[in-house]
């Protein structure tokens, strides 16, 4: 495998948000025929180029590394699938979910065209299909279906954003039973037609040993940070902050946020856009919303955020793309 190191502009810059703790490092790199797509495979922060070429990314020495490296392993495609989903694979009790029924019901078009899913369809351990129609007065509004485990149970649950034509996006959270998909608890819909929200994902992030789901609500028009627990058939609010945006309208990139711990207590934290997308925030819930740093994004994003262990230190670097075809990793500096 053939390494091409590159030249880096590293940059130590303190916050700007005035109760910002965490100092960070930005390491600037230009990857060989730019970037276009940004993943983790196996663990390992993988990009491609504009030649469809794929690198692994590490870091030695404070400087990036980009070693050329095969494409990265593609599920095939299931039938009824919605024609731009993607397929979640897990290792528990589902080994994979997709979106099905593809409609043309709600023309919201906030994630780049007007086809929605109707339905969504699980495989099993045990290879069992397992499917769930909605009814028409709603859909799912997303291009993936996400597995959690919320309960700590050592099985996963089905995390999906569900819209009502005439009372915007909600979240619904399925799970496997003996006698198919059943949904389990939801969240209440913004309570407008054509508003919806963005799922960062789930995790412990105030530190209360329950899970909870982190999504953007209305993040093209103002966007809110929010937490939510499932409680019973509920999915219930459980803190919040304004000034957040993980999505622009139109776009198929759903993964403008990460969740990794910033600050060293323990509790995982997020890294996501500020409400212009022109500065990415890092926000701890734990012991009460606070912010822990900022810096300037350095043009327009063009790739996932994602975060992982570049240099095998046991702290998870930030890395995204621009449309200018510059990689950024960010390194936070307790």
């Amino acid at each position: 495998m053939r390494r091409l190191a590159v030249s880096i502009l590293a940059l130590l810059l303190l916050s700007q948000a005035a109760n910002a703790q965490i100092r960070t490092e930005v390491i600037a790199a230009k990857p060989p025929g730019g970037i276009t797509q940004l993943m983790l495979t196996g663990g390992r922060a993988t990009l491609r180029n504009n030649h469809r070429q794929y690198y692994t990314v590490t870091l030695a020495a404070g400087a990036a590394e980009f070693g050329e490296t095969d494409a990265p392993p593609t599920q095939p495609r299931r039938p009824n699938m919605l024609p731009d989903g993607a397929i979640s694979v897990g290792a528990k009790n589902i080994t994979a979910v997709w979106l099905t029924d593809p409609t043309r019901r709600y023309r919201h078009g906030v994630i780049g065209d007007a086809i929605e899913a109707g339905g969504l369809a699980a495989e099993t351990s045990r290879g069992v299909i397992q499917n769930f129609k909605l009814a028409k007065g709603a859909v799912f509004e997303d291009r993936l279906a996400r597995l959690v485990d919320m309960d700590g149970d050592g099985s996963d649950e089905i995390l999906v954003i569900q819209s009502y034509l005439d009372r915007g996006a909600s979240m619904a959270l399925f799970k496997s039973t003996h006698d198919g998909l059943a949904r389990i608890a939801q969240s209440a819909p913004i309570g407008r037609a054509n508003r919806w929200l963005n799922i960062v994902g789930a995790a412990d992030f105030d530190g209360d040993g329950k899970m909870e789901i982190a999504a953007v609500i209305t993040p093209h028009i103002g966007g809110t940070l929010a937490l939510y627990e499932a409680q019973g058939s509920r999915l219930a609010k459980d803190g919040d902050a304004f000034g957040f945006s993980n999505h622009v309208i139109g776009s198929r990139q759903l993964g403008w946020s990460a969740i990794l711990d910033v600050n060293g207590d323990g509790i995982p934290d997020m890294v996501l856009p500020n409400a212009s997308r022109r500065s990415l925030r890092a926000v701890s819930f734990a012991g009460g919303f606070k912010e822990l740093a900022a810096v300037p994004v350095g043009g327009r994003l063009a790739t996932a955020i994602i975060a992982a262990d570049l240099d095998g230190d046991g702290q998870a670097e930030i890395l995204y793309g621009l449309e200018s075809g510059a990689l950024k990793i960010m390194r936070f500096v307790r």
